[in-house]
């Protein structure tokens, strides 16, 4: 388990292998010079909400894993999510789709 921490003030965990692709779109984003609103589920022992926080290129960014391994990643997944960081409801976490694989390896595993 993962933790996300914004700002010093706000810290959320995530599993590893979500923290490492939000890192990555966020990574991307900011890179870019794109700011962009972050919406997650607020845990249970602070209640049932949720919060969202704006994301640009000056706020402090902490992504603390727990595990001593960098998790796949997933190439679907990560598309999907800058699909939402670049929807007007900004990132949100969506359930991982299965990895695509290249017009080549799919071309391959037929044959």
């Amino acid at each position: 388990m993962g933790k996300f921490i914004y700002e010093g003030a706000i810290k959320v965990d995530f599993d590893d292998r979500v923290l490492a692709h939000l890192m990555v779109v966020i990574s991307a984003k900011l890179r870019r010079g794109e700011s962009f609103s972050f919406s997650f589920k607020d845990d249970p022992s602070i209640g049932n909400g949720r919060t969202t926080v704006w994301i640009h290129s000056h706020a402090s960014l902490v992504y603390k894993f727990y595990g001593s391994r960098q998790p796949p990643i997933n190439r679907a997944w990560i598309e999907a999510l800058i699909y939402t960081a670049n929807s007007i409801t900004g990132l949100h976490i969506v359930p991982e789709p299965p990895e695509r694989s290249d017009d080549a390896t799919a071309w391959i595993h037929e044959h």
